[in-house]
């Protein structure tokens, strides 16, 4: 009786290397978002290229072109459930299904913002996107430090992230909402380069943050792309369009799972990258 009271109430394990990282890594970004400089909104923010109304719908393509968000995470959560028990861990799945949600959240709140662009909606458009982020880095951290990393991650994301968007509205200052999204892609980004835990899900983490930042790059040439193509669409709608994208190497990764019942997991080869993912060792670095 006294050797189980022990068992249970023995220490966690001590942190690896690697979970001391990303604690460090952590701690840093907070002292940034504390002690950074202040970062106003830009003052043409809301200022998009393309205000054409089609089919009675005001900003038709910066509103329509959320869609594919949408369809990625629909289709996202009818692949998870049939997945199954497949998953290596609860944290993957859980961040799984918290990306894929969060892409219905973003396309939503997208939306509705773009609908009419100003700083109420903006503010619920980038509620939704802490979701996705906190997702992909829970699944990322999962994926290559360790299965409580990834809670933690995921968990640390859906904090900072509402937090640092009410400073931003009550105060003005942008940059803790900077740390949460480009400090979380950097982590993404550092982590694509860390080796695969043995039996972890075959995660390029590296093209999800490729896709991501060419969408930003169409972001910030919003009006260039619509005098370039002609008028014919902006460089924000086609920024939602690959940012919807990015969910492909997730969706990839789960295409290489597949469960004939109960705990009997198996490897399909569904993708070119489920077929990489079979012929190198499960614990290679990929990016």
């Amino acid at each position: 009786m006294h050797f189980l009271f022990l068992h249970h109430c023995r220490r966690p394990p001590a942190l690896s290397r690697a979970e001391t990282g990303l604690l460090l890594g952590a701690v840093a970004l907070l002292a940034l978002a504390w002690f950074g400089p202040a970062q106003p909104a830009s003052a043409h923010q809301h200022d998009f290229a393309d205000l054409r109304t089609l089919w009675g719908i005001p900003c038709a393509m910066d509103v329509l072109s959320n869609l594919p968000f949408a369809f990625a995470g629909l289709y996202g959560l009818v692949v998870l459930r049939r997945v199954g028990p497949a998953m290596p861990d609860a944290a993957s799945r859980a961040s799984a299904t918290l990306f894929f949600a969060g892409l219905l959240c973003t396309a939503a709140g997208s939306a509705v913002y773009h609908w009419q662009p100003q700083d109420a909606g903006l503010l619920w458009d980038r509620l939704g996107m802490v979701l996705p982020f906190a997702g992909l880095l829970g699944l990322t951290a999962a994926n290559r430090v360790s299965e409580r990393s990834g809670w933690a991650a995921a968990a640390a994301v859906l904090l900072a992230g509402p937090l640092a968007l009410l400073w931003w509205s009550y105060r003005g200052n942008l940059l803790p909402w900077a740390v949460v999204q480009f400090g979380g892609m950097l982590v993404v980004l550092v982590l694509a380069f860390v080796p695969r835990r043995a039996g972890a899900l075959a995660l390029y983490p590296g093209a999800v943050i490729a896709l991501y930042a060419l969408a930003k790059l169409f972001e910030a040439a919003d009006h260039v792309v619509f005098g370039a193509t002609a008028q014919w669409v902006s460089g924000h709608s086609l920024k939602h369009v690959l940012a919807a994208g990015a969910a492909w190497p997730v969706l990839s990764a789960l295409a290489t799972l597949h469960s004939d019942g109960p705990g009997v997991p198996h490897t399909t080869m569904l993708s070119p990258w489920a077929q990489e993912s079979t012929s190198q060792p499960q614990t290679g670095a990929g990016a």
